[in-house]
């Protein structure tokens, strides 16, 4: 739709001559001028005359009035989530309350630092080569903010096992019999056997017995990794 567009030349019937019956105006021509007024502010659908029709407290819109750049609105109170139109400032102070001062940002991909990407903030990278573990009060390991420890390699040194073996071998015996004859043989006197069973002294095997043991591991490192995902983290620190 067209601006406004005048009909009457007003200037063209100052600069006539006095009695000129066209320095007249006419009612018809203020009629024609007012219709024209009217039509242009009833269908223009631009900021201005969307500002001239509205109400100047609390005006309602409809349709998709679009504001022009650089308008300045009134900025809500932090917290706020009902359907008030939001300025600038206040998704700025939305998102540095959801980023406090030591806040971690972390992105999959982008390497860009959140000073240029949110627009806030003073940032530096963090936790290279490390994950972050949950603060535990209980363990000596875990109960200060931001304490470091682990080794990405484990040494395993070179080591020997002791073995100890014992032989024990009591001794033992070996068991005989001895028979003896006696008597007969021209004397008179009948012969007789003597039988007498005894045990040879104690003997042991003499037996040795050796134990030996390797050594076990070798000195180098060796990767202790968990499974892991690299990514972007960077820490507000102002």
């Amino acid at each position: 739709m067209s601006n406004y567009t005048q009909t009457t030349n007003f200037a063209t019937k100052d600069a006539l001559a006095s009695g000129n019956p066209l320095k007249v105006l006419k009612g018809t021509e203020i009629n024609v001028e007012f219709a024209n007024i009217a039509t242009a502010v009833a269908t223009k659908a631009d900021a201005t005359a969307v500002a001239l029709k509205a109400d100047s407290a609390s005006p309602t819109f409809t349709g998709t009035p679009t504001l022009p750049t650089g308008t300045i609105g009134v900025t809500q109170s932090a917290g706020n989530n009902t359907t008030a139109l939001a300025t600038t400032a206040f998704v700025q102070a939305a998102l540095s309350a959801l980023y406090p001062v030591g806040a971690i940002y972390i992105n999959a991909t982008s390497s860009t630092n959140p000073a240029t990407s949110l627009g806030f903030g003073t940032w530096t990278a963090f936790g290279a080569g490390r994950v972050m573990v949950g603060f535990d009060s209980g363990n000596a390991l875990f109960d200060t903010a931001e304490e470091t420890g682990g080794s990405a390699n484990a040494v395993l040194p070179s080591h020997t096992h002791i073995a100890t073996s014992t032989v024990t071998d009591p001794g033992h015996f070996h068991s005989y019999t001895a028979v003896q004859t006696a008597g007969g043989a021209g004397g008179g006197v009948s012969s007789y056997t003597t039988t007498t069973s005894a045990n040879t002294g104690s003997k042991t095997t003499g037996i040795t017995v050796g134990t030996t043991n390797s050594t076990e591991g070798v000195s180098s490192t060796n990767a202790n990794y968990q499974p892991y995902i690299t990514v972007y983290m960077w820490k507000r620190t102002a």
